[in-house]
């Protein structure tokens, strides 16, 4: 057992298994919901990236490469000057969502190194110009651009042409869980010698002033190289510095004269530090002022061509005299020994170094990714934020039903600058990526959202902060067994207490999808957007209700997909506890009826071989909607095989079952089931072999959905058959965008219309390797489609996951698809291993697209990469 597998078995004997400090600090805290307290709910425009240096954060703190204590009382980040910007670099710069050519887009380069589970070891990268930051010029060239253009990114710009940049490299090691050593490496990759200034920030998160914490912490010095923090929740912290060139204080409080022309209380404000650098204004009162709420050493430096120096910083709860000894200097290569050790120990052997690189950072992004999360909707709509009155109409506005969620937890996010938010389907995707290195962990977040303080009374789980009564695929019983598989193969045994808290939740969701979402009761279900952004012809959450009703191919898919996820949950739970038998047959009962209704209703287009949502208007027959995407697949995701062992054990189960089937089928009733000839197995799938076939030869049609990088969201076929619809005079249509969205629906920032998900391909790969072992080789399909190359199902499953990770591999001229044009950066010796991972690829190229450090579903690339490597 390695050093890092200790400390987790440590920590899963805790309520609440998660260690005092972490990466829990925001990448972006502006332009979010909760620090939204305008009457109209424009959450970008009210608290701008402009404000964001000067103004005090009411629901969490942002910063660049930032800590905290799980409850964020005290925080720190670093901060930067180049001796040219207007503004000190304090937090990731990027679009809001009126700015961006394609929604709003993080302009920074940054990269998750290095993290254990335990944040005893982690590393980040910030690649930092010398020159003045570019932000209007970034602002005003993806405004002018339109949606047929791509965006403009920071590389275009010219900044970083020449390696005129400095590499900030954050490390930190842990000596034990409140004594963390911290050290900042910055290395000039310009031919000529540089100035940098550097602060290395501590602050607390201002409770204060909103009334949740009356006492003020407080920070004070102590000497030339030491502060001492002190906050009535987490006691005393110390934290040293050496060789600093000056020591600030201030306070972390809104400067309302500069923002908003109201006289401050005091000099004291949170942007103090950038005025007295930048501008040497009150640079003398923040010297002489020895305790504030916010805190930084200054280092001023000159960096020669390719040098590096270091700064060493140490953050513990326990006093000590030598902070910076030789123990110190050593416990950086002592951890990262120790997470050496533990990713081999995790990772298959037979994984390339190159691929091992891609798999490690990875989930060392989704480690970074653990977010202190606070919002309490009651709260913000009844108060004010001290800025804006409070007025009637807030308390009807955003979320207004939602008033009951009170969530401040850690909570690992889907990209801290673009998602810093919780979604209910990206959580479960991560949670499964999260399975492989910390599976207490991923148990917990997934059971997280379904607690009381997230699940609304009548069973829905919320949606992510902009709306949570949007509706996401129901994937939570899907997940949860795919965790259960990988912890059981890691350990031997799976955790049955975790399925049952997971299977009594999601039964309670399970109704709330029957009660809500099936109108008619013929088992026919909408949904709405599930998740799925525009991949619609038109935005299949808000149309009239009272005129139209959308029966959807993919939302009756998914609860089909649900029914038989939560059989086998039960399943799985029978065998030891016998109890849970007659919820096998409720589930399978339900999975059988909805299996018919999706196969014998109008969804399926026996013209085409497809599933399309079918457009119910008043006075009009059922119109399908003959789109080509991979709401017509879904179907493919339902995939259970069933072992006559599984029957022996639970008799009531097997009478019913064979009362049911004879029944139906005596009856001529469509029944979801095929057996293998030695009867030691049975399939049950939501498609039955014809249709199977059918699909598949859609989907591993490289004119259609297979692509390079994997099975595109939109079929190719819209590129050249673009497909409208006619509602109320209204024309709708759709066509394949291989890349960034051409729509405005959903703000423009995200594409289902042609590109490659991971999530989606994850699930397919899974679905169709399942398949394989089913029929092993009496099911072959062509791979590609017309190439006359005949496959069984479970290799055609291997070279699906072989094109997914091909995005991230380097080709015969050392470019990795992903990064596209901009390989030439990604190509210098610095910069060759470095990987990002994009929310999702360009249909054609595999140019990674969206948001950068999407490792909440893209880290599924890692999970890929190991079962490719078990299986060779």
């Amino acid at each position: 057992m390695t050093e890092e597998h200790k400390r987790l078995a440590a920590n899963a004997k805790k309520a609440i298994p998660l260690e005092q400090w972490g990466p829990y600090v925001s990448e972006r805290q502006w332009g979010t919901v909760r620090e939204d307290y305008s009457q109209n709910g424009d959450t970008w425009n009210y608290f701008p990236f402009d404000h964001a240096n000067s103004r005090a954060y009411l629901w969490g703190e942002d910063g660049l490469a930032g800590i905290s204590d799980y409850f964020q009382n005290l925080c720190f980040a670093i901060s930067l000057w180049n001796g040219q910007d207007k503004i000190l670099k304090e937090r990731l710069f990027g679009l809001g969502n009126n700015e961006g050519n394609h929604g709003e887009d993080v302009k920074e380069l940054y990269f998750y190194l290095d993290n254990l589970p335990t944040h005893y070891y982690m590393e980040y990268l910030y690649k930092y110009p010398q020159q003045a930051f570019p932000y209007e010029q970034l602002r005003e060239q993806n405004r002018s651009r339109g949606k047929n253009e791509t965006e403009y990114e920071i590389l275009d710009t010219g900044i970083f042409n020449e390696r005129r940049y400095f590499d900030v490299q954050v490390t930190y090691a842990k000596q034990h869980s409140t004594d963390i050593a911290i050290r900042i490496n910055i290395t000039n990759r310009y031919s000529e010698a540089a100035p940098i200034t550097v602060l290395p920030l501590l602050w607390f998160y201002n409770r204060w002033s909103n009334g949740s914490n009356t006492a003020v912490p407080d920070i004070s010095l102590v000497n030339d190289h030491t502060v001492l923090a002190r906050h009535n929740r987490i006691g005393d912290y110390y934290f040293y510095f050496q060789g600093a060139d000056d020591a600030l204080f201030t306070d972390n409080e809104t400067n309302f004269e500069k923002l908003f022309g109201r006289p401050n209380n005091s000099i004291f404000v949170k942007d103090a530090f950038q005025d007295a650098i930048i501008e040497g204004t009150n640079t003398e009162a923040l010297r002489n002022r020895k305790h504030g709420t916010r805190f930084a050493p200054v280092f001023k430096r000159s960096v020669n061509a390719g040098e590096t120096i270091a700064i060493y910083c140490r953050l513990t709860s326990q006093a000590t005299q030598q902070p910076f000894d030789d123990a110190f200097l050593q416990l950086f290569d002592k951890r990262r020994g120790e997470a050496d050790a533990f990713y081999k120990a995790i990772f298959p052997r037979g994984v390339n170094p190159g691929m091992a690189r891609v798999q490690r950072q990875a989930l060392a992004g989704l480690l970074w990714s653990k977010q202190y999360y606070h919002y309490d909707v009651e709260r913000w709509l009844s108060v004010s934020d001290g800025i804006t009155p409070i007025v009637p109409s807030r308390l009807t506005g955003r979320n207004s039903d939602w008033t009951h969620l009170k969530n401040q937890d850690i909570i690992s996010m889907p990209d801290k600058w673009e998602y810093p938010w919780y979604a209910a389907w990206d959580q479960s995707f991560q949670c499964i990526s999260m399975a492989v290195v910390d599976p207490v962990f991923a148990k917990n977040q997934l059971l997280l959202l379904m607690r009381e303080w997230f699940t609304k009374p009548d069973g829905q789980l919320p949606s992510y902060e902009w709306n949570f009564s949007d509706v996401n695929p129901p994937v939570q019983a899907w997940a949860a067994m795919e965790i259960y598989e990988i912890e059981k193969k890691a350990k031997g045994k799976g955790d049955i207490d975790f399925l049952k808290k997971v299977f009594n939740k999601l039964t309670i969701n399970f109704t709330w999808w029957i009660n809500r979402k099936d109108l008619k009761g013929d088992n026919i279900f909408e949904g709405g957007f599930l998740g799925l952004d525009n991949i619609g012809v038109f935005n299949r959450s808000y149309h009239d209700k009272g005129e139209i009703q959308l029966e959807q191919a993919d939302g009756t898919s998914w609860m089909g997909i649900y029914a038989l996820n939560m059989m086998d949950i039960a399943l799985e739970i029978a065998v030891v506890d016998p109890s849970f038998e007659d919820m096998v047959t409720k589930f399978f009962e339900h999975f059988v009826l909805i299996a018919e209704a999706l196969n014998d209703h109008v969804l399926w287009n026996e013209e085409d071989q497809f599933f399309y949502d079918v457009l119910c208007m008043r006075d009009a027959p059922p119109q399908p909607l003959k789109i080509r995407s991979i709401v017509g697949l879904t179907s493919l995701y339902a995939v259970n095989i069933m072992s006559r062992e599984v029957f022996q054990k639970l008799p009531d189960f097997k009478k019913r079952f064979s009362w049911f089937k004879n029944y139906r089928l005596k009856n001529d009733l469509f029944w979801p089931n095929e057996e293998k000839g030695d009867g030691e197995e049975m399939l049950m799938s939501l498609v039955q072999r014809d249709r199977l076939k059918a699909l598949l030869t859609r989907l591993l049609d490289e004119s259609e959905f297979l692509s390079e990088g994997g099975i595109r969201a939109l079929s190719k076929y819209h590129e050249a058959n673009p497909y409208s619809v006619t509602i109320n005079g209204e024309v709708h249509s759709i066509q394949y965008d291989p890349g960034d969205s051409t729509s405005d629906m959903f703000g423009g920032n995200s594409n289902w219309r042609g590109p490659v998900w991971i999530p989606i391909n994850f699930i397919i790969i899974q679905s169709i390797r399942r398949l394989g072992k089913f029929y092993h080789d009496s099911f072959l399909m062509e791979y590609p489609t017309g190439s006359g190359n005949r496959m069984n199902l479970f290799h055609i499953s291997t070279e699906l996951s072989r094109r997914v990770i091909s995005l991230f591999q380097k080709d015969k001229d050392g470019n990795r698809p992903i990064y596209g044009e901009y390989n030439w950066f990604f190509n210098l010796p610095e910069n060759q291993d470095l990987i990002l991972f994009y929310e999702y690829f360009n249909g054609d190229s595999g140019r990674g697209l969206g948001a950068s450090h999407q490792t909440g579903w893209s880290a599924l690339v890692a999970e890929l990469i190991s079962e490719l490597a078990d299986k060779e």
